[in-house]
């Protein structure tokens, strides 16, 4: 299943890929790994796109294929932690420069069925933007996606953007994307780098004081 998944997303085969997730479900397939499906494909589509054999297009298409795939998962994912508290707060979003929002999405949405309360600010996000959401909303942890390498400076940049403003202090930050590691992480002055969203919500819990 999970090649084929992998497979009809990469060549933007909606209905095939839907269907797949739905006998997936069906015959009581974990969610969790039509999600890992879902982030290897498309951190091909991000390739293909950095390398100029795919378009916006194909990741907007991508996208939407996504979403609609989240839509059929969030009732299988659901727990009880949809009527406790909150397990913390988080604001997501895609760095200046960069507007891959794919892999955010799917941080996003991993996130929101784990119990956290998350603020997603978008894509091509300036650091005074995430300055002010940082500010108005004291999030636990802040998640800064990026799949191109220019988008490494600019977290650089927004974090010590959140320093000059007195924000850095009891302020995690997580980053994430398709090259991001820990020679990245050192770089920018994140606390952690997520290699992709299970990693990212395991990141997060630990760093909200979840069990």
């Amino acid at each position: 299943m999970a090649h084929d998944l992998v497979e009809a997303l990469v060549h933007m085969k909606e209905k095939e890929a839907l269907s797949i997730v739905e006998v997936s479900l069906e015959g009581g397939g974990d969610p969790n790994d039509i999600l890992a499906s879902c982030s290897e494909a498309m951190q091909i589509v991000g390739e293909r796109f950095q390398e100029g054999s795919y378009f916006l297009p194909e990741l907007i298409m991508s996208g939407e294929m996504l979403k609609k795939i989240a839509a059929i998962l969030k009732p299988h994912m659901a727990t009880q932690v949809a009527s406790e508290a909150k397990l913390g707060r988080v604001v997501l979003g895609t760095v200046r420069g960069d507007i891959h929002d794919i892999g955010k999405d799917i941080v996003g949405f991993v996130l929101d069925v784990n119990g956290f309360e998350v603020t997603d600010l978008g894509i091509n996000v300036p650091e005074q933007k995430f300055v002010d959401a940082v500010r108005d909303l004291s999030p636990g942890v802040l998640a800064l996606s990026g799949f191109l390498t220019i988008a490494f400076d600019t977290m650089k940049s927004t974090i010590a953007a959140l320093e000059e403003a007195g924000l850095r202090n009891g302020l995690r930050v997580i980053i994430g994307g398709g090259q991001i590691d820990e020679t990245v992480r050192a770089f920018t002055g994140a606390d952690a780098y997520g290699a992709d969203a299970m990693a990212a919500v395991a990141y997060t819990k630990e760093m909200a004081g979840a069990k």
